[in-house]
């Protein structure tokens, strides 16, 4: 792995990487925070790969000036929730409230920390509801459901029967969510992602595909909001 910049006004810093199972170039650019990567085969030049960066140089900085700014939770501003923005106002209580369209946080701590607990309850009991339906239609069982706060993936299924999942779905279109429970419940029976697999993700959940697409299309403002102290 090694670092290039590409020339221009800002300058670009990209990440070099190697990789023996890359047939061709590849630029990366992730879309949570902005880091470019550039991919080349093992025999491939690095001079091809500078002049292959510097041929892309207006698309990549079409993409970076795209890429969303975090934004912190905080009183007056707002989080979403089961796919609708909810606004983040200061409560009386000490627990986080849902009232209409507002989120009621207590003033007198830490706003992020109250809001991830709250969110991530809420996901648990969203994504078991889905997780136990989809089951429940296989005749399968999973053997736990983890929540994490992943950036490369929104679940996955392990040869043992245990879920996990992204917390962030709860912010998602319930549909979507439910579509990333099909998905990962699908897995328990077909463990690839062949055209099986995919029949099956279908009789779960028959719309998947606009559920994919959205998170194609949106994943990246899911991760936008960020919850530390």
């Amino acid at each position: 792995m090694g670092r290039l910049t590409l020339a221009g006004k800002p300058p670009i810093a990209v990440t070099l990487r190697r990789s023996a199972r890359a047939r061709r170039l590849s630029l990366r650019v992730s879309r949570l925070d902005g880091q470019v990567s550039l991919t080349l085969p093992v025999a491939t030049p690095e001079t091809e790969g500078i002049a292959f960066l510097e041929s892309k140089a207006d698309w990549l900085r079409t993409q970076l000036a795209h890429i969303t700014t975090p934004v912190p939770a905080a009183i007056g501003g707002s989080v979403m929730v089961a796919g609708e923005p909810r606004a983040i106002v200061a409560g009386s209580g000490r627990h986080v409230r849902q009232v209409g369209t507002t989120l009621e946080v207590a003033a007198s701590r830490p706003v992020g920390p109250q809001l991830r607990a709250y969110l991530r309850h809420a996901a648990r009991n969203a994504l078991a509801a889905a997780s136990d339906t989809h089951a429940a239609a296989l005749g399968l069982k999973y053997t736990r459901i983890t929540l994490r706060d992943t950036r490369s993936r929104w679940g996955s299924c392990t040869s043992g029967g245990a879920l996990m999942y992204s917390w962030r779905l709860i912010m998602a279109p319930p549909a979507v969510l439910d579509y990333v429970a099909a998905h990962e419940v699908a897995h328990l029976r077909e463990m690839n992602h062949g055209a099986a697999f995919w029949r099956l993700v279908a009789d779960l959940c028959p719309d998947y595909v606009q559920h994919r697409q959205w998170l194609r299309q949106h994943g990246d403002l899911l991760h936008r909001v960020t919850f530390d102290d």
